[in-house]
């Protein structure tokens, strides 16, 4: 029997090779995945982002919990910063969710940025894919936490959490351009800690300065204290609130080809970040010198 398969009877191991094999970019994982494109389109892929330190993990934990519940399949991407210096990573996420690592229906994988500030590797795109033609129900995305270069989450995402904690100038940081319009549902999580009524009320103050709808949904703002399993239930029904609007409102396939666009123009950047680490240093210094336009240094990168 081979890799695919497998992969299509749902061996976890065989999954674990083709994530392996697209993410060292093998040919052989470039093929697979083009032959299960035809099997996805069913899983529900949701975004969980925020500040260092708001309890990404924590909430991710809990809300895995909401969806087993429910009977339900859940594949979880951690993407981990890459460390400019050594190459390597923390993957410190499968760590936090150690509990689940005896139940067949959870999947955990920890992957690196790779230097991406988005906070999302090309290959993380394509594994997102590859977990959808498995038969996840549900796939999380949690995020570095790098900040406002994180709208590249909502690209990818059918839905986006925003979490944010009090004591940590997150109000500030939720009011900058980009951050606000990611978000599908905004979470105050540790909402224990002194200054989160006063948070809640800057985030729906600055809602309101703006758009307290986005593309037709109602933004709300829900309070959580994720450690202690306060809030999930009402935020796990907001997201299955929000994943029935796009289906109603026929959505869903639209943010489908988005996503392959996306893949597409990151796989793109990654190419040509390669193709220019390629080149000698005489070609940059042909454009320090003036020596070489811009504009022609780039059709030199592109071309083959």
């Amino acid at each position: 029997m081979d890799l695919k398969e497998r992969f299509l009877k749902q061996d976890e191991r065989a999954l674990a090779r083709a994530i392996s094999w697209v993410e060292a970019g093998k040919d052989e994982g470039k093929e697979l995945l083009r032959s299960l494109r035809k099997h996805t389109g069913s899983a529900r892929v949701i975004g969980i982002t925020g500040s260092p330190g708001s309890g990404k993990s924590t909430l991710t934990d809990k809300l895995i919990a909401q969806a087993r519940k429910r009977d339900l399949k859940v594949a979880v991407l951690a993407v981990d910063p890459t460390s400019p210096f050594s190459g390597g990573a923390i993957l410190g996420d499968r760590i936090r969710m150690m509990q689940w690592h005896k139940d067949k229906d959870v999947y955990i994988r920890s992957m690196a940025t790779r230097g991406h500030l988005g906070g999302l590797a090309a290959a993380s795109l394509q594994i997102v894919s590859l977990l959808d033609a498995y038969g996840f129900d549900i796939i999380f995305i949690e995020t570095v936490g790098v900040g406002q270069s994180e709208v590249d989450i909502v690209r990818v995402a059918d839905s986006t959490l925003l979490i944010l904690t009090p004591g940590q100038g997150d109000g500030v940081q939720a009011f900058k351009a980009g951050i606000m319009e990611i978000a599908d549902i905004f979470i105050i999580n540790k909402f224990d800690l002194p200054g989160a009524a006063r948070l809640k009320r800057e985030i729906r103050a600055a809602l309101e300065l703006g758009h307290t709808v986005k593309d037709g949904w109602e933004l709300n703002i829900f309070e959580a204290i994720a450690s202690q399993d306060k809030g999930l239930d009402e935020i796990y029904n907001e997201l299955s609130k929000h994943h029935n609007y796009l289906k109603d409102n026929n959505k869903l396939l639209t943010m489908r080809k988005n996503r392959a666009r996306f893949e597409i123009s990151s796989l793109l950047s990654e190419q040509l970040r390669l193709a220019l680490l390629k080149k000698e240093d005489s070609f940059i210094e042909s454009v320090l010198n003036g020596e070489l336009a811009l504009n022609e240094a780039v059709k030199l990168v592109l071309e083959p």
